[in-house]
């Protein structure tokens, strides 16, 4: 009977390092698939904008928005910045009547 005369060898250092290589980026490219948004407000609040201007501000759910400020029309409610709503936001706002205007240049 015959011994083996297989060796057992140890990976080679850059079968480790392309090892780790790949498991790095794969964490990272599934890290990426998660939204990394920033939310309008926190949690506990929603968004208002100003009436008959640029801006808005956060209000805690339960309360009423504060004077001069209007909670957003149903389904046209900014939910992370830079979002479609958002960004219709930068250049529209509500009236006194709750009509939906242009926001005038300089404002």
């Amino acid at each position: 009977m015959q011994k083996s005369s297989r060796v057992r060898r140890r990976p080679s250092k850059s079968l480790l390092g392309l090892a780790l290589a790949g498991a790095t980026a794969t964490m990272l490219l599934s890290a990426c698939s998660f939204s990394m948004q920033d939310a309008q407000c926190s949690g506990g609040e929603y968004p208002v904008l100003a009436v008959n201007g640029s801006g808005g501000a956060c209000v805690e759910d339960g309360q009423e928005p504060p004077k001069g400020y209007a909670r957003y029309p149903e389904g046209k409610v900014p939910e992370y910045v830079d979002d479609k709503w958002d960004k219709y936001w930068n250049t529209h706002t509500l009236d006194e009547n709750g009509k939906i205007i242009t926001i005038p240049e300089g404002q």
